[in-house]
C-alpha cells in the first residue's frame, strides 16, 4: 500500500486525536516500520490493519467507522495533491465512472506497483450510477467515504447505497442516484 495512505491516516488521527494518539497507536500495534512511512513509499497492508486496530481500540471506534471518516479524509488530500483528477468532469457520476479507466490508469503510471481496488460500472447514465467495488483489502467504507466527498465536490445532491456481494466483504455494490 502506497505511504501516502498512511501518512494521510495519521495525519487524521493527529488533527483530531493528537500526536500522543499517534505514538500510542504505533506503539501498540507493533508495526514493523515502527511508523516511519514516506509518502513515495509501499509497505504492508498488514501494517494499515495494525494501525486500524490499535486505533479502533484506542477510540472504541469500528473499523468501517474509522475506514469511513478516513475516506472523506483522504478526499480532500487527493484534490490537494491530483487536482488534475478531478478537472473536465461534468459531475459526480462521470468522474466515479472513470475511477478504473482513467484514474486508475493515470496512478499506475505515477506508481506501476500500486495495488488498486476494482470498480466494475454496471450501468452508467446521467441520473444513477451503479458499480461494484472489488478489493481483497476489504476497505469498501473508506470507498464510500470518497464517494460522498466526491458528491458534495461537485455540488450535488444523491443517494448512495452499499451492499455487500460477499459475505467476506471483498465485492461491494454502490448505486448513487442524483435526487433531483
Amino acid at each position: 500500500m502506497k505511504g501516502m495512505v498512511f501518512t494521510s491516516l495519521l495525519e487524521m488521527i493527529e488533527n483530531e486525536y493528537g500526536y500522543e494518539m499517534v505514538d500510542k497507536i504505533i506503539t501498540e500495534s507493533g508495526v514493523s516500520s515502527n511508523g516511519v512511512y514516506t509518502s513515495v513509499g509501499t509497505y504492508d497492508f498488514k501494517e494499515m490493519q495494525q494501525l486500524l486496530i490499535s486505533f479502533g481500540k484506542n477510540t472504541r471506534q469500528d473499523i468501517d467507522e474509522i475506514l469511513h471518516k478516513f475516506g472523506r479524509y483522504f478526499f480532500q488530500v487527493m484534490t490537494s495533491n491530483y487536482a488534475a483528477f478531478f478537472q473536465g468532469h461534468q459531475s459526480a457520476l462521470t468522474f466515479l465512472a472513470s475511477i478504473d479507466s482513467v484514474i486508475h490508469v493515470e496512478v499506475y503510471k505515477l506508481y506501476p506497483e500500486a495495488q488498486l481496488p476494482k470498480f466494475e460500472i454496471i450501468e452508467h447514465t446521467p441520473e444513477r450510477l451503479e458499480m461494484n467495488y472489488s478489493s481483497g483489502r476489504k476497505m469498501a467504507s473508506f470507498a464510500f467515504g470518497l464517494i460522498e466527498k466526491t458528491v458534495e465536490f461537485y455540488k450535488e445532491e444523491c443517494s448512495i447505497k452499499m451492499k455487500n456481494l460477499t459475505e467476506e466483504g471483498d465485492v461491494v455494490n454502490f448505486i448513487i442516484k442524483k435526487i433531483v
